[in-house]
């Protein structure tokens, strides 16, 4: 994201005007740019760049939208712009939202591509404000970039890589359990999820901050590829399985957040990092398991497999009795039908989280929904012959049901958040380009610095 930006003050200035203002605003002009706006036809909607009337080179660029306080205004101005820096005319809280819009308007994931474009550059005036920027922005930067890699090179093992360069750029303390460690440690779901894949599973830990400030622990789904297992999915929807460890993903770019900023809490994340695939030694539906928490869960279907690494990490999150607990998980297509694709619902047992939450998502545009933990749909979970199924046997319901069955390993008096997200943009939006992306964690994170730093 450094590429986007320079330190300094000078360049073309950038003015950014609400669409309402045109009209007010062109009668203002000089004769000469109020006719190069009537033979440019234009109409104060989007970009126009002003000629300086002596050399014809762009003297100005305005740019007019519907809503300049939006975060999303800038998503595709950057595009529109020809190669060079811009100077934003305006405070420094507008042109943090106009950095926002514009780094991430301009998002490529080009690792795999031979040539990469070059693009406009924003002045930024301060250094400090420039890394206040890149803190931000790479926090999105993160998940989109994680979700987009190709499995092949998304498995276990790269997680744990990421995961353990995090640590060391933060001065946090990273551990691992690999293959049968599990076993040894009592993490029997990650192993038995994991176990048929060449990739050999693993539960992955990060630690940070001040030992004695309020506990906050994240928990991420990391399945690198979901084949199904032996209920193997049809060949659509195993086509984009690279993203079901976006809730790993999602984990990452928020603890990213929280360490940047440096906000005054007790950090863990811990990433149960699997891939569900196919072998003579898979786990099969019919099975019983005994999780970490003693719980017994007879397997109903091999392709809800996300709940079943989550459940043993979960159980091993309040080992230390957090103050709070956020999973992240792309768990199932129940919650993209109920609200679609691009708005992530939640579930917690705590209503003053759920309306801090909602608030924070309304703060920073990064809106959340929140699901009910509806318990009389606790029957749908039930086993013949183990304490419970992993599944239900209706897909009515079926965000709820997942979230249930989790709700059984958290301790009723853990304050517990859990989010079920897309982690993929179906359509092109400004700011927000076709692929991965994160959903959920500004709202988080704006929701944790609030609630902390307020305590500071």
């Amino acid at each position: 994201m450094t590429h986007l930006f320079v330190f300094g003050n000078t360049g073309t200035p950038l003015v950014i005007l609400p669409t309402s203002e045109f009209d007010t605003w062109k009668t203002k002009q000089t004769p000469f740019i109020q006719s190069w706006l009537n033979s440019t036809s234009f109409n104060g909607k989007g970009l126009t760049l002003l000629p300086d009337n002596t050399t014809g080179e762009v003297a100005q660029a305005i740019f007019f939208t519907e809503d300049v306080n939006g975060y999303w205004q800038c998503g595709d101005l950057v595009s529109l712009l020809p190669k060079g820096n811009y100077v934003f005319q305006g405070s420094e809280d507008h042109r943090r939202l106009v950095a926002f819009g514009w780094a991430l308007g301009a998002y490529q994931f080009d690792s795999y591509k031979t040539h990469s474009k070059d693009v406009a550059k924003l002045v930024i005036p301060s250094e400090q404000e420039l890394q206040e920027h890149i803190n931000l922005i790479q926090g999105v930067v993160y998940v989109r970039d994680l979700v987009n890699t190709p499995a092949c090179d998304m498995m276990p093992q790269h997680l744990a890589e990421i995961m353990q360069d995090l640590a060391h750029n933060f001065s946090g303390s990273f551990s691992q359990w690999i293959g049968d460690e599990l076993l040894e440690q009592n993490y029997p779901t990650i192993h038995m999820v994991g176990r048929a894949s060449e990739h050999k599973p693993r539960l992955i830990e990060l630690n940070w901050g001040n030992e004695n400030a309020p506990k906050v622990t994240l928990v991420g789904k990391g399945v690198c590829f979901d084949s199904g297992g032996l209920d193997l999915k049809p060949g659509a929807g195993m086509r984009l399985m690279k993203k079901d460890m976006g809730g790993a993903a999602h984990v990452i770019g928020l603890a990213h957040l929280i360490m940047a900023f440096k906000l005054p809490v007790r950090l863990r994340v811990l990433i149960p990092a699997v891939e569900n695939a196919v072998s003579n030694n898979a786990f099969r539906p019919g099975d019983v398991i005994k999780t970490r928490k003693g719980l017994t869960v007879e397997i109903d279907n091999t392709d809800a497999e996300g709940r079943l690494v989550l459940c043993d990490a979960l159980t091993e999150a309040q080992n230390d009795s957090p103050d709070l607990l956020v999973d992240f998980a792309t768990l199932t297509g129940a919650c993209r039908v109920a609200l679609g694709t691009e708005l992530p619902g939640f579930f917690t047992n705590n209503d003053a989280v759920a309306a801090g939450l909602i608030q924070a998502g309304k703060n920073v545009e990064d809106n959340v929904w929140q699901l009910p933990l509806y318990s009389p749909y606790k029957d749908m979970l039930k086993s013949d012959i183990a304490d419970l199924s992993n599944c239900a046997q209706s897909g009515f319901g079926g965000a709820i049901t997942a979230a249930l069955y989790l709700q059984e390993f958290v301790e009723p008096t853990t304050p517990w958040v859990h989010f079920d997200v897309m982690a993929w943009n179906n359509r092109k939006l400004p700011g927000r380009p076709l692929g991965g992306e994160a959903f959920g964690i500004r709202a988080m994170f704006d929701y944790i610095r609030t609630r902390y730093t307020s305590d500071v």
